[in-house]
């Protein structure tokens, strides 16, 4: 897409940001009440719808012509908030496949995958939306677009991208019946060496032992 496509549209700055914030809101709304653990057979299809919409908002951030805030150096928006009880409800509510493994950078070649936690990854999302939304709350419309906008092509893009992705190869494997590999034995903190540790490490779990709990069910045989 060229960049004449990309910005022959200039919609006015304010209703941008409103749709902006909204969709940002909702994701922090509804990912919240997810993480309370009221609905876990509805969890995974949850994440995965919202991850999805998060997604389109990064993705109409990316493609906007960078913003530039108002001021040089970026106002002090207080502590932030603790997301250590939203990620420690995720990982007891995701237990059985939270743990999955990524290729951070698809360009760099031979890259070796990662064991990486959807729990972490919910975490962190929440946090770096959380930071720009202070901003917005606060006025500073131009300085929670930069932010939002910077964030999503340095972290949580990257993040919500491997996050969907790990979510929709566990719904495939549901619907289409098909085994999967237990990473419970690759924890993040260890440094994976490649497939062939990733298959020592991997246990074999029928999908069909993780679809009730999490709200799946599997498709016709």
């Amino acid at each position: 897409m060229s960049d004449a496509t990309l910005h022959d549209a200039h919609p006015d700055p304010d209703d941008f940001a409103v749709q902006i914030s909204d969709q940002i809101e909702s994701f922090i709304v509804a990912v919240t009440e997810v993480a309370k653990g009221d609905e876990p057979d509805s969890a995974v299809p949850f994440l995965l719808l919202e991850l999805s919409q998060l997604l389109l908002a990064g993705g109409r951030l990316g493609a906007h012509e960078d913003f530039v805030p108002d001021e040089r150096y970026e106002p002090d928006v207080g502590p932030e908030p603790d997301v250590d009880e939203l990620r420690e409800r995720f990982a007891q509510l995701l237990e059985p496949v939270d743990i999955y493994s990524e290729v951070f950078d698809p360009y760099v070649p031979r890259s070796q995958p990662v064991a990486c936690r959807i729990s972490d990854d919910l975490a962190g999302i929440i946090t770096d939306l959380r930071h720009g939304m202070a901003h917005y709350r606060e006025g500073r419309i131009s300085e929670a677009l930069w932010w939002w906008q910077f964030s999503y092509l340095s972290n949580w893009g990257t993040t919500a991208s491997a996050a969907l992705r790990a979510l929709q190869s566990l719904v495939a494997h549901v619907r289409l019946d098909s085994p999967l590999d237990e990473l419970d034995g690759l924890d993040t903190d260890s440094n994976a060496g490649g497939d062939e540790e990733l298959a020592e490490e991997a246990g074999r779990v029928m999908a069909a032992e993780i679809a009730g709990p999490l709200g799946l069910h599997s498709g016709p045989r």
